[in-house]
């Protein structure tokens, strides 16, 4: 069977290229060593990720995925693919094994909202439903899938690539002139060509423990009496995370009634919990947050505890002249922030530019090459970033201030993008700007030494002038004690940052979708003045 590329792994992201391969007149084949459905993790989307999606189904022309991009869109077009409603992040710093007192000042809280009501709000993934949709639709679209194929050979005779290997006891054999690994890390490829695997300099060893249970409450329930104000969205609806000294847990509610959940840890808090344990070691950390205790009460896990010994993955290599890895093939760090998706999204934009301007030309390579180092760059400015995180989540304060620096470049970059203005964030967490890249390195490098209380708020007012050029979401205002809304009025004063006018903005809000209530009207007499 020939092709002109062969896609091995039929996640999301292979699924995807897929697609997106065949509408640009490629022969194409997706190859899976499992089947679908299955359970995965990497479940939780952000505003770039779903901006980059939609901007990918609008550009290949793939309607039927573009309603996915949006909570409200999804339900109307799709309720049959499960997904769980993400209005923003909360964070909630404990101390292990001691009962969370309220704080009026909301000093161990952190929530960011990334979408101003549900309509047009991020979602979570439950991989198994929205993996198999996109399978299906590739198939639709005229793309070969084999599923259930376990490949043992990698062979290039200079004309072309052949994969061998067995599907249901039989052999299988596959020949393309491209291949993508979008097996994840420690893939097909790393293995097959036996790459070796290189460091996150300065990153923790991690590990981590996760299942998707049934029967889990909602913690604002719990957390009632601590909850002084109206939050800017209810704080189940986010991706939650629970940070302590050396690790967090992550919570992400779906709308069938599943949620997933585990821990990632250093490897020296992996080995006190004793993470290896499995369900007993979930049990032991739910006695030490008295409040995720009572939120599991209830909770079954449905099915076995998955324990990862090795968390963060960065390959040695990424792609060459006939082979490439997606970004989520080449490396990985941690679920914090929800990184993943958008750096896949932008290997999945960036490859797919490749094939449609570049394929049989003399540019061909040198694009890839260009694209290698950008992946890796990336993934090694986001492990410093969460690296440095790591190293503060004693230090709530400045754990929640160093979170800034992502949310205030992912929250420009968005605006930037939906602006027609890509050149002002070609990067991800804008590492490639000629200010903000080089300060976040030099914060993070700070960040990862001991720091006193008053080094602490020395270093806060640093990372607020360092997102201040950047800052179009009123981040580290201290009125707002740790609770940032969405709100028209913080774009419209900042419209001088992105280089556009206030009508600019509105234009820009209505597009969007974003709800003419009072707050709108508030921006359009704004603007009015201005």
């Amino acid at each position: 069977m020939r092709y002109d590329l062969a896609i091995v792994g039929s996640g999301f992201a292979g699924s995807l290229l897929a697609m997106i391969a065949r509408r640009l007149g490629f022969s194409v084949v997706l190859i899976e060593k499992g089947s679908h459905p299955r359970i995965v993790i990497g479940e939780s989307s952000t505003p770039l990720a779903n901006l980059l999606f939609e901007e990918l189904t609008i550009r290949y022309d793939l309607p039927v995925l573009k309603p996915l991009a949006k909570w409200g869109s999804w339900q109307r077009s799709h309720p049959q693919v499960a997904c769980g409603l993400k209005r923003g992040f909360t964070f909630h710093h404990h101390v292990l094994g001691t009962l969370l007192a309220s704080d009026s000042e909301r000093r161990d809280q952190l929530l960011v909202a990334a979408s101003p009501h549900d309509e047009i709000a991020d979602t979570h993934w439950y991989r198994a439903d929205f993996d198999h949709f996109l399978v299906l639709e590739a198939k639709r679209l005229g793309v070969d899938y084999f599923d259930r194929v376990s490949l043992d050979h990698f062979h290039d005779d200079g004309k072309g690539i052949t994969l061998k290997g067995q599907r249901n006891g039989y052999g299988i054999e596959f020949r393309a002139q491209f291949i993508v690994d979008a097996t994840g890390p420690r893939g097909f490829l790393y293995r097959a060509l036996g790459l070796s695997e290189a460091d996150f300099p300065g990153y923790p060893a991690t590990q981590s423990l996760y299942s998707h249970f049934s029967g889990v409450g909602r913690l604002e329930e719990a957390a009632h009496s601590r909850i002084d104000a109206q939050p800017p969205y209810p704080i189940d609806d986010a991706a939650v995370h629970h940070v302590f000294d050396g690790g967090w847990i992550w919570v992400l509610q779906f709308s069938n009634g599943m949620t997933s959940a585990g821990i990632a840890a250093t490897s020296e808090l992996a080995t006190r919990l004793r993470l290896v344990d499995g369900a007993a070691a979930w049990a032991r950390i739910l006695d030490l947050i008295p409040a995720l205790k009572t939120q599991f009460a209830s909770a079954k896990a449905e099915q076995p505890f998955t324990y990862l010994s090795r968390l963060s993955f960065r390959s040695s290599s990424i792609a060459e002249s006939n082979w490439a890895m997606l970004p989520s093939a080449a490396g990985f760090i941690d679920p914090l922030l929800s990184t993943g998706f958008p750096l896949t999204l932008l290997g999945v934009s960036r490859l797919a530019e490749i094939l449609e301007k570049d394929w049989n030309a003399g540019s061909f390579s040198t694009r890839l090459s260009a694209y290698a180092t950008q992946t890796d760059k990336e993934l090694l400015v986001t492990a410093r970033l969460i690296g440095s995180l790591y190293a503060n989540m004693r230090n709530f304060d400045v754990f929640a201030a160093l979170a800034l620096l992502y949310f205030a470049a992912a929250s420009f970059s968005e605006a930037a993008r939906r602006l027609s203005k890509p050149q002002l964030a070609s990067s991800f967490l804008l590492c490639d700007d000629p200010g903000f890249g080089p300060s976040c390195v030099r914060l993070c490098e700070r960040a990862r030494q001991p720091l006193s209380k008053l080094e602490s708020a020395e270093f806060i007012q640093d990372i607020l002038a360092t997102i201040e050029p950047f800052n179009i979401a009123g981040l580290g205002c201290k009125e707002r004690r740790n609770w940032y809304p969405v709100e028209a009025d913080d774009l419209l004063k900042n419209a001088s940052k992105l280089g556009v006018s206030c009508e600019e903005i509105v234009a820009l809000l209505h597009r969007c979708g974003f709800q003419l209530d009072s707050s709108l009207n508030c921006a359009q007499e704004r603007a009015a003045i201005v």
